[in-house]
C-alpha cells in the first residue's frame, strides 16, 4: 500500500515541493523516514505516532516507511508531521486520499492538535508557484498564509478536525485574504532633537537615497537619538518590499499572529558583542543574520569601533550586492541584504577630542588605534559621514519645536517618487544602487562641476569607489532640490560628506 501526499520544503527564504510517499507492508513493526531528514524530521516518528492514537485512529503495526522526495533535498523542520501521518493513515485506508492539488503543513503535539511552525509565508508563495489548490495549515499561521494570494487557505487545528474534513464529513471554512490596517505608531520623530541642523540635513539625504551613513560625535550629541529617528522619515514600504521582509521573518519564526505582515521598515540595533554568524547569518541549517532581517531597512551600530574587525568587515561584500550568501558542505544559501548602514562612533575612547572644551585625555596613538578598528576598505563603502558635534545650550532652552519627521519624509517621498519615475516603479532602485550604466545615464557633469570634482579627487585622494559614490549622493541631492542635472552646489554638498578626517 503506497500513498503520496503534497507538502512543500524551504531552502532559505525559497519554498519548493516536497512528496511524502508512505509504503506499508508486511513484517515486523517498524517506523523509518528516508530522503535526508534532520533530527526534527526523524523525531516526527514519535510525535505521529502519539496525535494519531490520541486522535482516535488506528496505527498501522506493520513495516512503514516514508520517503521524502526529492531525496538529494535536505528535509529541515517540523511541518512534515503532518503530511506523513495523513500519508500513513491514507496508505491504511483510515483517511480518505488527499486530492492531488492539495498540500499540507503543520507540526503535531502529543495529543494531536496542530502546532504553528516557522516559514509557512514563502511555502505558501511556492505552492502558488507549484499550482496548489489548496493549503492547510495550522490555524495560527493561516492569516500569514493568504498573504501569498494564491491557494486556497484551509486552516486546521486538530488532527481529528482535518481527518473528519477528508472524509467528507464536515467542512472548514477557507481563511479570508489578511488585509492589513493601515499604522503610524512612529514614536520617535525628529522633532525631539533640538539643533544640530547639519545632522539632520545628512539624514534626510540618506533617507531619499537610501545612503550609508557614519556620525562621529561626543558622548551625548544626539548621534542614537538621531539615528533612532531615521524610520520615521523613510518612505512607506510597497507591497512587494513588505512580502519580501516578512519571508525572512517567517523564516525565522517572528511573525505575530495578528500582525502577520511587515509593514514597517525594519530597524536593527544588534549589541557589538555580537558574533559573526549572528550578524551575516550560518549556523548547521543555515538561518537569516541581522544584515538579512534589516532588509529594506536599517542596521543601526552603535560604538562601531567596538564591533570586532573581522565581524565588520564581512558587511562589505553584503553592501556592494546587496545580498549573503552563506556556504556550508551541504548547501548554500542565498538571503536578500539590501539595507541602509548607519553607524555612530565617538571621535576617541574617552569620546572629547577635537572638543573645545579640551576635556580629552587621549593621546593621539591612543586616537589613531582607536579609530584604526574599522577598515578603509569598510569606510569607503559608507557614503556619508558627518560630524555630530555637543549641542549647544541654546538650542537646548529653544521653546520652538524643531521640524517635525512628517516634513522631512515629504521632502523625502517627493525625492523618492522622482527616482521611481527615473528607474522604474518596479526595478526596486534607488540612487545608491545605481550601477555604471545608470551613474553614466543621469550623473552626467557639467565642466563646473566636473573640475570641482576633479580638484576634490586630487587633494582628497580618493578612490574610484569614492568617486562614484559622491556622484550617488549628488543625484540625490539635486532630486531633493527637484533638479533635473547636478550642479557644482550639489557636487560640493556631497564632497562635505567625505572629507572628514578619519
Amino acid at each position: 500500500m503506497i500513498c503520496s501526499v503534497n507538502t512543500l520544503g524551504l531552502h532559505g527564504i525559497d519554498g519548493s515541493a516536497v512528496a511524502v510517499e508512505c509504503y506499508i507492508s508486511n513484517g515486523l513493526p517498524t517506523f523509518d523516514i528516508v530522503g535526508l531528514p534532520d533530527a526534527a524530521v526523524k523525531e516526527a516518528r514519535e510525535r505521529v505516532r502519539a496525535a494519531a492514537k490520541n486522535s482516535g485512529l488506528k496505527f498501522p503495526t506493520g513495516r512503514i516507511t516514508v520517503n521524502l522526495a526529492p531525496a538529494s533535498l535536505k528535509k529541515v523542520g517540523t511541518h512534515y508531521d503532518l503530511p506523513i501521518l495523513l500519508g500513513i493513515m491514507s496508505a491504511c485506508g483510515t483517511v480518505k486520499r488527499p486530492n492531488s492539488s492539495c498540500a499540507f503543513i503543520g507540526e503535531l503535539s502529543l495529543d494531536g492538535q496542530i502546532r504553528p511552525v516557522s516559514g509557512v509565508l514563502p511555502m505558501a508563495i511556492a505552492a502558488k508557484k507549484e499550482g496548489f489548490k489548496t493549503l492547510y495549515v495550522p490555524a495560527q499561521n493561516a492569516a500569514e498564509a493568504t498573504l501569498s494570494r494564491g491557494a486556497a487557505i484551509i486552516p486546521v487545528r486538530s488532527v481529528s478536525e482535518l481527518v473528519s474534513a477528508l472524509n467528507g464529513e464536515t467542512t472548514i471554512e477557507e481563511e479570508p485574504i489578511w488585509v492589513p490596517e493601515r499604522r503610524n505608531d512612529m514614536a520617535l520623530d525628529f522633532k525631539d532633537v533640538m539643533g544640530q541642523e547639519n545632522a539632520k540635513r545628512a539624514m534626510e539625504i540618506a533617507a531619499a537615497g537610501s545612503h550609508n551613513v557614519l556620525l562621529i560625535g561626543p558622548p551625548g550629541s544626539g548621534k542614537s537619538m538621531l539615528s533612532k529617528r531615521l524610520p520615521s522619515i523613510l518612505p512607506d514600504m510597497t507591497w512587494s518590499e513588505s512580502l519580501q521582509v516578512t519571508q525572512i521573518y517567517s523564516v525565522l519564526g517572528m511573525l505575530s499572529e495578528k500582525s502577520p505582515l511587515i509593514t514597517q521598515r525594519p530597524f536593527r540595533s544588534p549589541h557589538h558583542t555580537i558574533s559573526n554568524m549572528g550578524l551575516t547569518g550560518g549556523g548547521t541549517n543555515p538561518k537569516p543574520g541581522e544584515i538579512s532581517m534589516a532588509h529594506k531597512g536599517v542596521l543601526f551600530l552603535d560604538e562601531l569601533p567596538e564591533f570586532k574587525r573581522d565581524t565588520l568587515d564581512l558587511m562589505r561584500q553584503p553592501l556592494e550586492d546587496g545580498s549573503v550568501t552563506i556556504s556550508r558542505i551541504s548547501s548554500t544559501v542565498k538571503y536578500p541584504a539590501e539595507f541602509m548602514l548607519v553607524c555612530a562612533m565617538n571621535p576617541c575612547k574617552c569620546g572629547w577630542y577635537g572638543d573645545p572644551s579640551g576635556r580629552c585625555t587621549c593621546t593621539q596613538f591612543s586616537v589613531d588605534n582607536y579609530r584604526s578598528r574599522i577598515s578603509g576598505p569598510l569606510l569607503d563603502r559608507i557614503d556619508i559621514i558627518v560630524e555630530v558635534p555637543a549641542v549647544q545650550y541654546e538650542d537646548l532652552r529653544r521653546r520652538q519645536e524643531a521640524e517635525p519627521s512628517s516634513e522631512i519624509k515629504s521632502r523625502v517621498d517627493a525625492a523618492r517618487t522622482i527616482q521611481n519615475r527615473r528607474f522604474g516603479s518596479n526595478s526596486g532602485l534607488c540612487n545608491s544602487r545605481m550601477g555604471p550604466d545608470e551613474l553614466r545615464k543621469f550623473c552626467r557633469l557639467d565642466a563646473e562641476s566636473a573640475e570641482l570634482m576633479k580638484r576634490a579627487f586630487e587633494v582628497f585622494g580618493l578612490t574610484a569607489r569614492s568617486y562614484d559614490r559622491i556622484l550617488k549622493v549628488a543625484r540625490t541631492i539635486a532630486d531633493l532640490a527637484e533638479s533635473e542635472n547636478i550642479t557644482s552646489d550639489h557636487i560640493a554638498e556631497a564632497i562635505q560628506y567625505r572629507t572628514v578626517n578619519l
